[in-house]
């Protein structure tokens, strides 16, 4: 990664000894004879904190003897411990690929891998094809909708499994939010003072400021809630790569605690950023939702507008500096300030994102309310909610659990009243903070239905119904499909069915006013443009 030095810290320091010893070192690496195993050639890659070797099927990563203030490799020994931290820590998602820290022995001119005592120390990682990485697979439009929703599953595992930060510790308080941001803007304008864009950027500070004095008070409960962990803490594109079909986080920070101790939303924003960048609005959205349905973190919603402007501010802030650094082609000087202008306008357009609309859905099981509302969170920027995980949330159950071996009906009448009510909850917390709703149940009943319509009355945001009709052969197709596969929190089977066709109330005269239909059979509910249409029409603020 690409962070610079804070800007009270002096130019990076190198000690001459350990620099030069270095410096040889890494010429006489460029010998594939100096390998333990075989490699054709040695392709070096440089960062302003490492030299990486590239030799055969591996990768040799060595830090630059440097102190830049927020990191400080300039001993042997800080060199090795940061070279540990990054094999613990980057196992936690990568174990294919970072392998262990090798030892490099003899002398600058002859060195010899694996022999002690070392003069130097390397992370010793398995190679993959940088075509492979999410970055230029986005920008080959090559990421694909699975993609997204392994990399959810992933993160919220990896998320769920981490323990929070000591309560002793200052990690993720509002104070050091704050100064992040603080030292982030402060570096972006003196990398941009005297430009045409100093201005701008001093507005949209000015806008970031109001929405962390707003978000103040939920930092102070998220860290008392537990959610500051131990992340990746770099979760841009650029650190993702599809390996075996999967997609693989590498390249966690190391160097400082800081930034990897955060929220886990500041986490979820940095990829939820990274993909509105490359204009893929539709997978951001995915993997969001993909998230927040295994892990419950709805809450968390409430500050990822501020996060993802944050986000975007870190990736100008690298390219702004980028561009004022020596050796530099003019043409890449001008792709890394396009790059900066592209993501300040990105943090514009999303400070003052606030889009709140409620949908939901209505219709029998198997009528297509989940493929609906999949499409619709997509196209909307959407966060749904869906019924038969949150029910199940509520009983302990994970999504695709077997109900029937909990000790009670979650069925019952009362259950589905706590289920409503739950959703109700969180649809409130949402729209509150913004955010387009939609509501994945069945709401065959009128008073479910009203309960949510009063909320958008109550809140004055749009409210739509969107009203998925299939044939009773086609239903009865569907949830037969849907059980013989085991794929989807759904249980309903053509029992539930039948009794629910008997029971449903149909929308009144008043409802059908903000009802749109779609009719689900062989076409599918993307083919009906004029629903969606009109869907939109409904959700457009008077």
């Amino acid at each position: 990664m690409d962070i610079p030095p804070k800007q009270s810290q002096p130019l990076p320091h190198t000690p001459p000894a350990e620099g030069d010893i270095q410096n040889r070192l890494i010429k006489a690496l460029m010998d594939c004879n100096r390998y333990p195993h075989a490699a054709r050639s040695v392709r070096l890659a440089e960062t302003h904190i490492s030299w990486v070797l590239l030799a055969g099927r591996y990768a040799y990563k060595i830090k630059k003897p440097v102190d830049l203030g927020f990191l400080n490799f300039t001993s042997l020994a800080s060199r090795r411990y940061y070279c540990d931290e990054e094999i613990r820590l980057n196992r936690r998602l990568a174990p294919k690929i970072y392998l262990d820290v090798i030892p490099i022995g003899g002398t600058p001119e002859k060195p010899e891998l694996g022999v002690l005592p070392a003069i130097e120390y390397a992370v010793r990682m398995r190679r993959f094809a940088a075509s492979r990485q999410f970055d230029r697979l986005a920008a080959r439009n090559r990421i694909l909708p699975e993609h997204m929703d392994s990399l959810a599953f992933k993160i919220a595992n990896f998320h769920s499994g981490l323990p929070a930060v000591e309560a002793v510790s200052a990690f993720g308080s509002a104070a050091v939010i704050y100064s992040s941001v603080a030292q982030t803007f402060d570096r972006l304008q003196a990398a941009l003072k005297g430009s045409k864009d100093e201005v701008g950027v001093a507005a949209l500070r000015h806008l970031n400021e109001k929405e962390y004095a707003g978000c103040k008070e939920r930092f102070v409960h998220r860290r008392a809630e537990g959610f500051i962990r131990e992340c990746h803490g770099d979760l841009h594109l650029g650190n993702i790569a599809l390996i075996d079909g999967q997609p693989v986080p590498f390249d966690g920070i190391e160097f400082d605690p800081a930034l990897r101790c955060i929220d886990v939303m500041s986490e979820v924003a940095f990829t939820v950023m990274d993909l509105l960048h490359y204009k893929r609005a539709d997978l951001a959205y995915r993997f969001l939702n993909g998230y927040l349905e295994i892990t419950g973190d709805y809450i968390g919603v409430s500050m990822l507008r501020f996060y993802v402007v944050y986000r975007a501010v870190v990736r100008a802030m690298v390219n702004a500096i980028r561009v004022g650094q020596t050796g530099l082609s003019k043409r890449a000087k001008a792709e890394a300030m396009a790059r900066c202008r592209s993501f300040l306008a990105l943090a514009v357009e999303r400070i003052g994102y606030y889009q709140p609309g409620l949908v939901i859905t209505h219709g029998l099981p198997g009528s297509g309310k989940t493929t609906f509302a999949q499409a619709a969170l997509e196209q909307l920027q959407a966060i749904r909610i869906r019924s038969d995980v949150e029910r199940k949330r509520l009983f302990g159950l994970a999504p695709l659990a077997d109900s029937s071996m909990h000790a009670s009906s979650i069925y019952d009448a009362e259950a589905t009243r706590r289920t409503y009510a739950r959703l109700l909850e969180l649809a409130r917390g949402l729209l509150t903070a913004g955010m387009p709703v939609i509501v994945d149940a069945a709401f065959l009943k009128r008073n479910e239905r009203e309960h949510f319509r009063q909320l958008a009355h109550e809140l004055a945001v749009p409210f739509a119904i969107a009203s998925m009709k299939s044939s009773t052969a086609t239903l009865r197709t569907r949830i037969t499909q849907r059980q013989s596969q085991s794929n989807d929190a759904s249980e309903a089977d053509l029992a539930v069915l039948e009794l629910l066709q008997e029971k449903q109330e149909a929308l009144s005269a008043q409802e059908r006013t903000v009802t749109v239909e779609f009719v689900n059979e062989k076409a599918g509910i993307a083919a009906d443009e004029q629903a969606w249409k009109k869907l939109k029409q409904l959700l457009v603020a008077p």
